[in-house]
């Protein structure tokens, strides 16, 4: 979802400016950052009181949906497409990426404190369980250092993808159909390891 975030925000200005060559994207390219910034703390709020699997598991679907949506106003053989619409689920997709960031980084350590409590569970032993909670703390900030880390080359690969599929094809179709099919995969990411009943850690 961070990833996602910094992507959409390199690459969605130049992408509208391509396609609907007659708009300046820049005059509101701060519309959807801005948007995902601002409902950030709505995600980890709505994962403290639903679950944060249930809550990233649905933006998920919604982040799948929206860029194969986007696809029915692309310009084609048919007509000039739909400015409108494109941008719309393009701004569902930044609103879904800021409301996923939260819920996101809210099971991180929910999923390192258990499995290390689940480590020394049977041990009865209260400063063993103390340690654990602090080593899963630790071990939980790491990874969410690393997770931003790599989310950083959202910011290279995702306007990169636009560019490939127009460059190959003459229209970004091919990636954002890639991009639905990535999305699909995180659907069923959170939901084996982190949302059904019998998953190994429910968040």
């Amino acid at each position: 979802t961070f990833g996602s975030f910094i992507g959409l925000a390199a690459g969605f200005p130049m992408l509208v400016n391509t396609i609907f060559p007659g708009v300046d994207a820049f005059q509101f390219a701060f519309v959807g950052p801005l948007l995902a910034a601002f409902v950030r703390p709505i995600g980890g709020w709505l994962a403290d009181r639903v679950g944060g699997a249930v809550i990233t598991f649905g933006i998920f679907l919604i982040m799948a949906a929206a860029p194969l949506a986007a696809t029915a106003f692309l310009p084609g053989a048919h007509g000039g497409g739909n400015v409108m619409g494109f941008v719309a689920m393009f701004l569902v997709l930044f609103l879904a990426a800021g409301i996923g960031n939260g819920s996101t980084f809210r099971m991180i350590p929910i999923i390192f404190r258990t499995l290390r409590e689940r480590q020394v569970a049977d041990r009865n032993d209260e400063a063993a369980l103390e340690q654990a909670r602090r080593d899963g703390a630790t071990e939980a900030a790491a990874a969410m250092g690393l997770s931003a880390a790599i989310a950083a080359f959202g910011g290279f690969f995702i306007p990169m993808a636009y560019g490939t599929s127009i460059e190959w094809t003459g229209s970004p179709h091919s990636a954002l159909i890639f991009f639905s099919l990535f999305y699909l995969s995180c659907v069923l990411v959170t939901w084996w390891w982190y949302s059904r009943k019998e998953a190994e850690v429910s968040c």
